[in-house]
């Protein structure tokens, strides 16, 4: 029985693969299409493929078997999409598999890897994904601090062995930067005796696992961990290290000042700030210095507004400003205040002395059906105009709309029907500040003779391990080779067994790997979290 059922998907497959694969200029009869579907359905019947069954049954709903429609090819993709899925997920995934396995959204714990043995690194992701968390791996451990800093993890693990800086460096290095903030940290090691746990445990680490790891043990503590953490960020309502309040309290707080404009009429403004160029700090100075600017940024402003104002720190360099009854104007020349005053203050480091900037967005609250989520929108959208014309500056498009910035998204694979689920997958993306500039390409080559590939902005990449004429891996090693290697973030899709691909791409300097088969909805979540330090 098996082998009908795969060799019906085999038949769906291939015909499908051929209709996408036409030219968009040339159609196809309606009623190919609806013999195709009934013929699907009769067999899908007979060897009792409910779930193709009940695709079929939906998609027949939509078609009339009488009509002269011709399809063009993208019609016809949206239509069939569902069995473009469906056959995708039957190919690739054990049915059991598909309906236990978590899918992670982009909001799942975020757990970092750092280990140079790439069969540990495989073992150690597939376990901890399989609980539904997300975790991002490296084998370099200068990329992996470097990681660290940008993506914040809710836990990290990390190996002792490690070439060039060893595991206990990059402790130090994260402890000396992140000594205010409680992510919990697991060393990993076959040196497991007294003194290099004592050491472990000395230089901050929060739990120490020897190897060979027992599995069960190891995913017991990482929920302990995981868990710690949940209830540490849910309890604490002033941030760590600028010591204003954080997030959390933010969003507690924040309806109360809904409701007072409904029962006053008072407007209040809500503002955005980012300070400008804020990794370009942390590259030059070090995150102590960057660490250093965000307490000294928070306390200069805590210090010039008044005390019925809220300061809280967001996330990263980004602060938000809530102004009780003042209206867009005040709020604007208060904010354009700081910005002159703050620019004016000198920094040193290393016998250098320079200055900081910050930009700002002002959104205010002057109509009673505005939702606190609309106005942080558009308060971050006025912020995102303020960066995007020449930043330190105050802006405030109260809805008038503004320009994103434009990423490429390129995806290469030679699957026909791989390329047409992500394509869909990107195009229902919504990611802040960006214009999704979409394409797709077959094989590597074709992409690396475009003029895509050359282009001076932004451009993420997702890459087919294995394919003909040029693999996943010789695109990779051209692409950070190109003079704009800068601009890439790469995610690589790979088999699950090839270990020697995803050892070459971590080294190459892919940002993250997903392997072969993979959720459609994880893959977005994934995409969405790697995006946000392109930012």
């Amino acid at each position: 029985m098996e082998n009908y059922k795969n060799s019906l998907f085999e038949n769906i497959k291939n015909k499908l693969s051929a209709w996408l694969e036409l030219d968009e200029a040339e159609t196809i009869p309606n009623q190919e299409i609806f013999r195709f579907l009934h013929s699907i359905k009769g067999t899908a019947g007979t060897l009792q493929l409910c779930g193709l069954m009940a695709i079929i049954e939906k998609l027949l709903e939509g078609i009339d078997e009488e009509s002269a429609r011709v399809w063009s090819r993208s019609d016809l993709r949206n239509f069939l999409f569902d069995l473009i899925e469906h056959s995708y997920d039957y190919e690739r995934f054990d049915e059991v598999e598909i309906k236990e396995k978590p899918v992670r959204d982009s909001q799942a714990p975020l757990i970092q890897i750092i280990d140079d043995d790439i069969s540990m690194l495989i073992l150690l992701k597939d376990l901890l994904e399989e609980k539904g968390w997300m975790v991002i791996t490296n084998a370099d451990p200068v990329k992996a601090t470097k990681h660290y800093f940008e993506m914040q993890p809710d836990c990290l693990i990390l190996e002792i062995q490690l070439p060039v800086k060893d595991g206990f460096q990059i402790l130090q290095d994260i402890h000396l930067h992140n000594e205010k903030y409680f992510i919990p940290k697991i060393m990993i090691s076959i040196q497991n005796d007294k003194h290099s746990r004592i050491k472990a445990f000395k230089m901050g680490a929060d739990d120490f696992i020897g190897k060979p790891i027992d599995f069960e043990e190891f995913i017991v503590k990482m929920e302990r961990h995981i868990q710690r953490k949940k209830i540490f960020d849910q309890s604490v309502l002033i941030d760590e290290l600028t010591q204003v309040y954080n997030r959390r309290f933010l969003e507690d707080t924040l309806p109360r000042y809904f409701n007072d404009y409904k029962r006053s009429g008072q407007p209040f403004s809500i503002s955005m700030i980012d300070i400008d160029h804020f990794k370009r700090v942390n590259d030059l100075y070090g995150h102590s210095v960057g660490d250093h600017i965000l307490v000294e940024f928070a306390q200069f402003i805590k210090c010039n507004i008044r005390s019925s104002d809220l300061l809280c720190r967001y996330g990263g360099e980004e602060f938000v400003v809530i102004f009780p009854d003042t209206s867009n104007e005040e709020a604007k020349k208060k904010l354009t205040g700081l910005i002159k005053d703050f620019s004016a203050k000198p920094f040193n480091q290393n016998d250098q002395t320079f200055s900081v900037t910050f930009s700002a967005g002002v959104f205010t609250v002057e109509n009673e059906n505005v939702t606190p989520k609309e106005a942080f929108e558009e308060a971050d959208n006025s912020l995102y105009e303020a960066k995007r014309s020449g930043r330190a500056k105050v802006e405030s498009i109260q809805k008038n709309g503004f320009n994103k910035k434009s990423l490429n998204v390129s995806v290469i694979d030679d699957d026909i029907i791989i390329r047409t689920i992500l394509t869909k997958a990107l195009h229902s993306l919504q990611i802040p500040h960006f214009d999704l500039n979409i394409a797709v390409y077959e094989d590597g080559h074709s992409f690396l003779k475009s003029d895509r590939a050359k282009e001076d902005i932004g451009h993420f990449l997702i890459l087919d391990g294995v394919m003909p004429i040029m693999d996943g891996i010789e695109v990779l090693q051209k692409v950070k080779q190109s003079r704009n290697a800068d601009l890439f973030t790469v995610l690589m899709l790979t088999g699950r067994k090839s270990t020697d691909d995803i050892a070459n791409a971590l080294k190459l300097g892919a940002d993250d790997y997903v392997t072969k088969p993979f959720s459609i909805k994880e893959l977005q979540a994934r995409i969405e979290r790697l995006m946000t330090k392109l930012i």
